[in-house]
């Protein structure tokens, strides 16, 4: 199946099947960020500023999924629990990516609070450009927007590799589609060199 293909196709119900929809959503992570670096090589940095959103949002869908157990013992009640698992798990909505992230930390996720600051910097810089100033977006300019894109690609290809493949092999649901994009992705990144 092609990467467009993948991105067209709907995606499954968390209510059918957890590691289906993760899995899934792994997939998306990896072929998100893999646009992030292209429109990154092609000059279109608030693009791929966007592009990497979009691949940590699709991860931290996938993670919770994948923890959903973990999770929801974090939780204080059944109400917390409900959120999780019809909101925060199908549509990590980027409002609440924060609250993800630090139930993600909870459960063994180091850093993930700090990675996700870095999204949300890389949210505001798609919508405001470079700003001097620093009251619209973070990122004086484009070069460090263009760091942090590369820094964010990273930690999705790093999160995926490491954690996220075990356990989606565990259950069977690691595909040769996620290998190939994920083999693509560290090709790529490690084309980028130093001069990232």
């Amino acid at each position: 199946m092609s990467a467009a293909k993948a991105l067209e196709k709907p995606l499954p119900r968390p209510r059918r099947g957890l590691v289906g929809y993760a899995a899934a959503r792994a997939l998306e992570a990896l072929l998100e960020a893999l646009l992030a670096l292209r429109f990154l090589g092609e000059g279109f940095t608030r693009s791929a500023a966007g592009k990497a959103l979009q691949a940590w949002r699709a991860l931290t869908g996938a993670l919770p999924a994948l923890e959903r157990d973990r999770v929801a013992e974090k939780l204080e009640n059944e109400e917390q629990r409900r959120w999780l698992l019809e909101k925060a798990i199908p549509r990590a909505p980027t409002g609440r990516l924060k609250a993800l992230s630090q139930l993600l930390d909870e459960v063994g996720y180091r850093d993930y609070t700090h990675y996700t600051s870095t999204a949300l910097s890389l949210h505001d810089y798609q919508l405001h450009g470079p700003d001097p100033s620093g009251e619209l977006s973070k990122y004086p300019g484009e070069e460090e927007a263009r760091k942090d894109i590369v820094y964010l690609v990273q930690t999705v290809a790093r999160v995926i590799g490491s954690k996220a493949r075990q356990s989606l092999t565990e259950k069977g649901a690691w595909a040769p589609e996620h290998e190939e994009a994920l083999q693509r992705l560290a090709r790529e990144i490690e084309s980028l060199g130093d001069g990232a």
